[in-house]
């Protein structure tokens, strides 16, 4: 239950931006107590963090928990029909390296040896902590890519 809530307490924070504890409470259901126990764990983690305190309201100062975009890193390798692209992207979903590659059509050798040397040069641009912030790779193409050199004639 704790792993779902705090995917709840992510997924309302990167939708909404900036958000207090208290907001976060009466927008998911959940109780003060357990918003705060999630907060500092997910704040501990390095995936959130807190903004200045906002004065002004009745009650105490609202502190906005945001996600900080160095929490987590993740890789998007991308094979089209004419190219194939790898980016990472910081905790925010900004894209923060890029690297593409054009070709008439595509080959597994061609997309591979793009691939080593992008995923190379990417993550030798982090920092050791950004580096072990990096939480993984997803993999997108269309079905049947290979086949697409079979039916043009070209093997």
């Amino acid at each position: 239950m704790r792993a779902h809530n705090e995917r709840l307490v992510l997924s309302l924070i990167r939708r909404s931006g900036p958000t207090s504890k208290a907001e976060i409470a009466r927008l998911t259901g959940l109780s003060a107590q357990t918003v705060s126990v999630i907060m500092r764990a997910l704040e501990a983690d390095g995936l959130l963090r807190k903004g200045a305190r906002v004065r002004g309201r009745v009650g105490q100062p609202s502190v906005p928990i945001s996600l900080n975009p160095e929490g987590a890193f993740f890789l998007g390798l991308k094979l089209g029909r004419r190219s194939v692209e790898l980016i990472l992207t910081d905790f925010q979903g900004q894209v923060t390296c890029h690297s593409s590659e054009v070709y008439d059509h595509p080959s597994p050798a061609a997309v591979m040896e793009f691939a080593t040397l992008a995923l190379r040069n990417t993550l030798a641009s982090l920092s050791a902590d950004q580096l072990a912030r990096v939480a993984g790779l997803g993999v997108a193409l269309p079905f049947g890519m290979w086949e697409w050199r079979v039916a043009s004639g070209d093997l």
